[in-house]
């Protein structure tokens, strides 16, 4: 039976290594081949069939401070990571995103296994390239390169990957979600009543960092449309009880939800934290607005460092290459601003159709559907020609 590894962290990287599982495990019973998945991932992956070693949910980090609290707890994932895979060699191994981890992990495998070493969603280096010594080494861990950015696979081709496009995962996941009519009915919201998504987190420093931000500008909002209603999708269950906790301190009602897709597909507008969920709103046709914080200091750090100076961060806008979405970072971030930016966008039908408008483009430009099974085809055969 042939042992596949993969290793990825944080809640984005669960939710696609699991799309991936699925493809993986059902094609290769397509081409009788006996598999099995061993992970660091999440419970979206252990649903999928994967044995997950260690739960990665709970460590995922943006910024350098924010990062030093679960240095301790990742390395020592890692180290039982190891462990396992030198009693259990691996025959394959599969590296998604998750730079910090990945990088040490991938060291390791390639000195002590001569295996195939295949990168898929690979750091946005294309983007914000901190040096060429990391580009180096991501090339060096990828015996195969698997792209979903255009120009992430001309980026990592230029620097000597063997890379192949497959398109962006998330619209197979699009696949699957319910029309907005269907979704509406599901959450018993009226076709003229106003409905909100709200999406503040998926790592626990932004618990404090944005959700008060997004529930002070939700009541805000609640002020000039009195019947609006507001969903509040889940991305960890072990996020309930702090979540909870800070809704009693806001006068409105959120309704805590556990399907990201249903909310989204029933919404009018969106505001959400700079990530993966803003490329599955504008797939799904919704508003939005884009905010984050990190600490003042890791910014410093970031752009004395690492030269960090981007004109966008959210997925949307980096994949156009211009603002479609409005997008509130650092000091810009502030309650009153993300009511603003938020009434006007509901009050502006115009604006809204503009960004459905350059939505579409963008779509175009994640390539088409069979997303993941491409991948899984990609990577099965590195398996059986290896």
């Amino acid at each position: 039976m042939a042992h596949l590894f993969i290793s990825t962290g944080e809640v984005s990287g669960d939710l696609q290594g699991a799309l991936l599982v699925k493809a993986l495990y059902r094609l290769a019973a397509d081409r009788n081949i006996p598999l099995r998945i061993s992970a660091l991932g999440g419970d979206r992956m252990a649903a999928a069939g994967a044995t997950v070693l260690f739960n990665t949910g709970g460590i995922g980090s943006v910024g350098l401070l924010e990062a030093l609290p679960l240095v301790k707890t990742t390395i020592a994932l890692q180290l039982k990571a190891r462990r396992y895979l030198q009693r259990h060699p691996p025959d394959l191994v599969v590296l998604i995103d998750y730079i910090g981890g990945n990088m040490a992990m991938g060291g390791f495998i390639r000195k002590h296994f001569a295996v195939p070493m295949v990168y898929y969603i690979a750091p946005q280096e294309w983007v914000w390239s901190h040096s060429l010594k990391t580009t180096r080494q991501i090339v060096a861990l990828s015996d195969r390169l698997i792209a979903i950015f255009p120009e992430e696979a001309k980026y990592y081709r230029q620097h000597g990957a063997n890379v192949v496009w497959v398109g962006h995962p998330l619209l197979d996941r699009i696949a699957a979600a319910p029309s907005r009519e269907a979704a509406r009915q599901a959450l018993g919201i009226g076709p003229e009543e106003l409905a909100i998504a709200l999406l503040p987190l998926s790592r626990k420093q932004e618990i404090r960092s944005l959700l008060p931000l997004i529930l002070g500008a939700a009541t805000n909002i609640a002020k000039v449309y009195p019947h609006a209603r507001f969903w509040l999708p889940l991305s960890l269950q072990q996020y309930r009880p702090s979540i909870e906790a800070a809704l009693q301190h806001y006068p409105i009602r959120v309704t805590l939800a556990d399907d990201s897709l249903l909310v989204l597909a029933a919404a009018d507008l969106a505001i959400a934290k700079s990530g993966t969920v803003n490329l599955e709103t504008a797939l799904l046709n919704v508003p939005q607005v884009v905010i984050y914080r990190v600490n003042p200091i890791s910014l410093w750090l970031y752009r004395i460092f690492l030269n960090f100076n981007l004109d966008f961060v959210s997925p949307p806008n980096l994949l156009a290459g211009k603002a479609i979405v409005p997008e509130l970072l650092q000091e810009n971030a502030t309650v009153q601003t993300i009511t603003a930016t938020a009434l006007g966008l509901l009050a502006n039908p115009e604006q809204q159709a503009a960004m459905k408008a350059e939505y579409r483009a963008m779509r175009r430009a994640m390539g088409t559907p069979g997303v993941v099974e491409r991948a899984a085809t990609e990577i099965l055969d590195l398996l059986t020609h290896h």
